[in-house]
């Protein structure tokens, strides 16, 4: 059924005005997930999502708001039921499909989800309502069916004989990781070690197997924050990810530990069992310290001679003689401008070391965002003759962030989207305010983003195979640009197809 707006048939409050709190707080309380689209702005942005919807998917408010309902299906975009849904919303009808979505944590789940239209009064869709329920239970149930089904069908000698081999094989796998892995029990006594984990704290199985970890090397594994780790978090019935520990053992030295612990589960059931794998995370740590240590340095110590050098031009172009040749004139004009493309380049690794180091600094003061826009487009425009520059949209706020640092995001967005473009003729900037937050996009119709390559783009120093080829750089402004937006509490991200063009969002909340 078609939905259009009928202010009558809402709650009012005794002022005659809609109760906007009263639904929120009922959509709020409804176990759905609940989102809204809006239709009229491009590609169809989320502007709404209730708590159940935040739960259910992992991500919070300010991962959801301004994206597309796709980025749920991450890499997974081959389903049939997205081509359902996208006739739907072309044609504004209604469509239910049960689709494999992924939680921010990379888990599947599987999706029931309910599309319906909102039309005006006039019959235009505005909107799309999107109620979603994780079926994943039941759908698990029903492959349990299918593969219980299966394993009677099968002779029991077979099927001995199968368990047997797996076991084998999966003991083969766990002795030859090159990570340290434990098996618990659920007071914490050690069932299991791999050998990885006997070389690398240097102790004999013996020592190890059926010990309490706490106990283990007199008590050299008794650590406050693995405690915590496995009496509070795990407990839970959620994976601890990435979980770091630093220690000093007595016989190895200090280390620093990436944990990751997960309770084994069999069935949809948690079992009495806690694998723990250990990654050893000391020596690429000290590596990149080094590395960061070495840039900070570097960058410090070219910034004065490279300061020398530009006082130097500045005293060549006042002092040249107006007689000079015009090959000398532009010899010393290339030779100002290769020095600040080199300045340019100091800064950005000064500001990745500020970033590392944790002493980049926000000055928050109100500005016009638009018109801010406005002058970074305008600048790059006059520099590129190539393409032409559309703004639509607008904001019509007055934004307190650091203006200077925002007009860098704004202005390395769209230096690459011309970059990276050189074939296209046209970039397309668009501004929204989107509930809580204003957005911000950029979309060129160049060279586009390999999946593989999207996943590590706003990594420092990362560059795609391809474009080192063909693009100077060095893989640092994207890095800057993201933690630039984190630090302002936004969100920036990319949706690209490869060969046809990419577009960069980012999100910023208005309080």
């Amino acid at each position: 059924m078609e939905n259009t707006f009928k202010a009558d048939q809402l709650p009012r409050d005794s002022d005659n005005s809609i109760s906007l709190t009263l639904i929120k707080a009922a959509l709020d309380a409804s176990v759905s997930g609940i989102i809204i689209t809006d239709n009229q702005l491009p590609d169809n942005p989320i502007i709404y999502c209730n708590s159940s919807f935040e739960k259910m998917t992992g991500y919070e408010k300010n991962d959801i708001i301004g994206h597309n309902c796709r980025f749920l299906q991450a890499d997974d975009r081959q389903q049939p039921e997205r081509e359902k849904l996208r006739e739907a919303v072309k044609n504004g009808q209604n469509v239910s499909v049960e689709i494999r979505n992924y939680r921010k944590d990379g888990e599947l789940f599987w999706n029931e989800l309910y599309v319906s239209p909102i039309k005006s009064p006039e019959g235009k869709v505005t909107h799309f309502v999107g109620v979603q329920h994780n079926v994943t239970r039941r759908k698990k149930a029903e492959e349990d069916l299918r593969h219980e089904k299966r394993l009677r069908e099968e002779k029991i000698a077979e099927r001995t004989d199968e368990l047997n081999a797996s076991r084998e094989y999966l003991q083969s796998i766990v002795q030859t990781v090159r990570e340290s892995l434990l098996v618990l029990d659920p007071g914490l006594k050690v069932v299991s070690a791999n050998q990885h984990f006997l070389n690398t704290f240097k102790v004999s199985l013996s020592e190890t197997e059926d010990k309490s970890l706490y106990d283990l090397g007199n008590g050299q594994w008794n650590i406050p924050k693995l405690k915590e780790l496995l009496e509070k978090i795990l407990p839970t019935n959620n994976p601890v990810l990435d979980f770091e520990v630093e220690h000093n053992f007595p016989h190895i030295g200090k280390k620093l530990m990436l944990l990751n612990a997960h309770r084994i589960e069999l069935e949809g059931e948690y079992k009495d069992r806690i694998l723990l794998a250990i990654e050893d995370i000391t020596e690429r740590r000290a590596i990149e310290q080094r590395k960061d240590d070495f840039l900070s340095v570097a960058s410090h110590e070219l910034k004065t001679p490279l300061t020398t050098i530009k006082g130097y031009i500045q005293i060549m172009e006042r002092l040249l003689p107006p007689e000079s040749s015009e090959k000398l004139k532009d010899i010393i004009k290339k030779t100002a401008r290769h020095a600040d493309k080199l300045n340019n380049l100091i800064q950005e690794l000064l500001e990745v070391s500020r970033i590392q180091t944790g002493n980049i600094t926000l000055v928050k003061e109100e500005f016009d965002l638009d018109e801010m826009v406005t002058e970074m487009v305008d600048s790059l425009q006059a520099a590129s003759s190539n393409h032409c520059i559309r703004v639509s949209g607008k904001t019509g706020i007055k934004y307190r962030g650091d203006e200077s640092q925002l007009s860098q995001v704004v202005s390395n967005l769209l230096s690459n989207a011309i970059k990276y473009s050189p074939d296209s003729t046209s970039i397309d900037v668009h501004l929204a305010v989107l509930g809580d937050y204003v957005k911000f996009s950029v979309t060129d119709y160049g060279l586009g983003i390999s999946p593989a390559d999207q996943k590590k783009i706003f990594e420092r120093f990362y560059r795609s195979s391809e474009t080192q080829k063909s693009f100077p750089g060095m893989g640092i402004g994207l890095y800057i640009c993201e933690q630039i937006i984190k630090n302002h509490g936004g969100g920036l991200w990319v949706d690209s197809e490869y060969g046809k063009g990419s577009t960069f969002n980012f999100t910023l909340p208005l309080n």
